[in-house]
C-alpha cells in the first residue's frame, strides 16, 4: 500500500482552501513524488514505512501539501503533463508560455517550498540522520 504523508484537512490548512474533492488522489501522488526526490535518505520508519519522528512526520506532511499546491498553480493534476502546455489558469492565477523541458521520466518535479521542508528537515538524499 502506498504510504501517503498528509490528509485533506492539512491540505486544506496549508493552502488556506478548502481540499478539492480529489485531494486523496492528489496527496496519494504527491507522496509518491515526495518518495521519490528521498530515494537515498535516511529515518525511522515503523512496520508500515511511515517515520516515527515528529519533525520528520512533519516535514513530509509539508513537502508533500507544497507539492499538491504547486501542481495546483501550475494546473498539473498529478500525471506530470501539465508541464507540455504553454498556457495555464485557475482562478485569478494564469501561467504562460511552454517550459524549456519537462522533467524525464527518471526525475520528479518538485515544488521549490517542498524541497525546501525536505531540506531543513535534513532528508535531502545523501544525508544520514
Amino acid at each position: 500500500m502506498a504510504r501517503v504523508y498528509a490528509t485533506p484537512e492539512q491540505l486544506a490548512a496549508w493552502t488556506g482552501q478548502p481540499a478539492p474533492s480529489d485531494a486523496g488522489r492528489l496527496l496519494a501522488r504527491a507522496s509518491e513524488d515526495v518518495d521519490d526526490a528521498l530515494l537515498t535518505a535516511l529515518y525511522c520508519t515503523d512496520t508500515a514505512g511511515m517515520p516515527t519522528n515528529p519533525k520528520i512526520v512533519q516535514a513530509l506532511a509539508d513537502a508533500t501539501c507544497a507539492q499538491v499546491e504547486y501542481q495546483l498553480a501550475t494546473g498539473d493534476d498529478g500525471t506530470g503533463a501539465a508541464g507540455r502546455w504553454g498556457s495555464v489558469s485557475i482562478g485569478p492565477v494564469s501561467l504562460s508560455d511552454r517550459r524549456d523541458s519537462t522533467p524525464t521520466a527518471n526525475e520528479v518535479d518538485l515544488a521549490p517550498r517542498a524541497f525546501r521542508a525536505l531540506k531543513r528537515a535534513g532528508l535531502l538524499p545523501g544525508v544520514i540522520r
